[in-house]
């Protein structure tokens, strides 16, 4: 079951990942999303994560303690992804997971921007298994509303024989809830058939 965004991601990843696979928490935040990560890889998995702030780095490294999962902690904006995850894992990616937005409880001028995040969706999309699963949290601030209609404008261009594009809301949370938008490369034998 799931209440929020966070918590639907959370379960879409448990449905999805395996141990061994490689994954990426694209916007480490406090945490959370590579906790999940790492427990579901296991310890013959990989992990990568990236953030811009070091006080999401300590974060995420406390909250992964007791984890055998092995973690590549990138103190690096999500748009060098395509840079700094390992070549051997290029294709082979299962999962990767965006936050957009401020690192909660801390300076929200620093936030997620339009260009870099468009950059990193684009590398991570190239990067991704067969099947491989994208998670792209929008929150509603004034510049997440900027990137979620850049990003709209990207997803709703992928080819849908090889991509599946989702977009879930949480229609009776107050406020500006976020949007989850989901992105799942087709399994091969599925392209062809398309």
């Amino acid at each position: 079951m799931y209440h929020n965004a966070v918590s639907y991601v959370h379960m879409l990843l448990r449905q999805h990942l395996h141990a061994g696979d490689v994954v990426v928490d694209a916007t480490a935040g406090n945490g959370f999303d590579a906790r999940v990560m790492a427990d579901l890889v296991g310890d013959e998995g990989t992990l990568y994560v990236f953030d811009i702030q070091q006080a999401a780095l300590r974060a995420t490294m406390q909250r992964l303690e007791g984890t055998g999962t092995r973690v590549n902690i990138m103190h690096a904006g999500h748009e060098q992804m395509s840079d700094l995850v390992s070549t051997e894992h290029h294709g082979g990616i299962r999962a990767i997971t965006f936050n957009l937005g401020y690192l909660p409880g801390h300076d929200h001028a620093i936030t997620t921007m339009v260009d870099t995040t468009l950059t990193a969706v684009s590398a991570g999309l190239a990067m991704l298994s067969s099947d491989g699963l994208m998670t792209i949290v929008c929150y509603r601030h004034p510049e997440g509303e900027r990137e979620y209609a850049a990003l709209m404008e990207l997803v709703s261009a992928l080819d849908q024989g090889l991509w599946v594009v989702s977009e879930t809301r949480f229609v009776n949370q107050r406020g500006m809830p976020p949007v989850v938008v989901v992105i799942q490369r087709r399994p091969h034998r599925e392209q062809s058939s398309a």
